[in-house]
């Protein structure tokens, strides 16, 4: 960051870090232990794909990796990789891996973020959502009808804040209604 930019008060944005996302498995015991949420055995890649035959090359390359992987597009035109794995070590390394190739390739302002579901016995859902671009994670909580459950969503935030680096500022703890393996 240059002296002009302090001087008009612009910072220069938290770099993304992929290897956050190996932190997922500790959260998930803190979350085991203390809410009783565990691993869904589902996560996603969301990112705004390019058009052209390198991208959806890169797309065909990340299924090869990754092997059982959806691909499917929503409202808003972002596209997501949904991958399954019941060993919450293993689908972190795969998400890491499909970030890491769409990385590599140049398509990292591309990326939206990646989830991670949880579960309790009762059927309650709970993902923990990683923001590529601030390099943070929030809870998402969701409820039937496009409501969120505010409540659930806070209490995991104050479990988790010491295992992961959690999103301070709660507007951009933005829905992600319809995610694949939400």
């Amino acid at each position: 960051m240059g002296w002009l930019d302090a001087l008009l008060g612009r910072s220069k944005p938290a770099r993304p870090d992929l290897d956050a996302l190996f932190a997922l498995p500790s959260a998930a015991v803190t979350l085991q232990v203390s809410m009783a949420f565990g691993p869904a055995g589902q996560g996603s890649v969301c990112f705004r794909a390019a058009e052209g035959a390198a991208f959806a090359e890169l797309q065909s390359e990340i299924q090869a990796l990754l092997g059982d992987v959806q691909i499917s597009q929503d409202a808003y035109g972002y596209t997501w990789l949904l991958a399954r794995n019941d060993d919450l070590s293993g689908l972190v390394t795969d998400l890491h891996a499909a970030n890491s190739t769409l990385e590599s390739a140049g398509f990292g302002p591309s990326l939206l973020c990646t989830l991670v579901s949880f579960a309790n016995p009762a059927g309650r859902r709970l993902a923990l959502v990683y923001l590529y671009k601030q390099g943070t994670f929030y809870p998402f909580a969701p409820l039937d009808g496009e409501r969120r459950d505010n409540a659930l969503e806070l209490q995991a935030r104050g479990a988790l804040a010491g295992e992961l680096k959690i999103e301070p500022d709660l507007s951009r703890w933005f829905p992600v209604w319809g995610a694949p393996g939400l």
